[in-house]
């Protein structure tokens, strides 16, 4: 029972370094269109940096919500990989259809693998609002003094 909880601790674990990998590498990027004094000069080029921002943070929720499903097909908590994927998407989204479950022994699995997506959604919520901050209420380098 317990190699079960330390597995989800290391899929926790691994998820939040994916997340933290993919947020320094968005704010790296938006930090050299910002060094670039032309790159987002008008409102069109800050809102697909934005748009870019939510792309690239929603690969992440997509393979991290993946090694979820991986260990639930490795470990035989679910027969296949379509319905691990779908579960996990479904769970980690919170979103819980409940019509592919978990049984027995896995059941608290889902619970963890909710907390784990609540925290990084919330995340990158905080992220997505600090650059459209950055973006669209702070003067941009190039622009005009209004």
């Amino acid at each position: 029972m317990l190699w079960r909880y330390a597995a989800a601790i290391v899929l926790i674990f691994g998820t939040v370094f994916i997340h933290t990998a993919c947020t320094a590498l968005a704010l790296g990027w938006l930090r050299s269109l910002h060094r670039r004094h032309w790159a987002l000069r008008s409102a069109w080029a800050r809102a697909s940096a934005l748009a870019g921002l939510v792309v690239m943070m929603s690969i992440a929720a997509s393979i991290e919500s993946g090694m979820w499903a991986g260990f639930y097909v490795l470990t035989g908590a679910l027969d296949t990989l379509d319905d691990a994927l779908y579960f996990s998407l479904v769970t980690f989204t919170t979103l819980g259809y409940g019509d592919v479950t978990l049984h027995g022994q896995w059941r608290s699995f889902s619970a963890m693998e909710a907390v784990n997506g609540v925290i990084l959604f919330g995340w990158t919520t905080a992220l997505i609002v600090a650059a459209s901050q950055r973006l669209f209420l702070h003067r941009q380098p190039g622009e005009p003094d209004s």
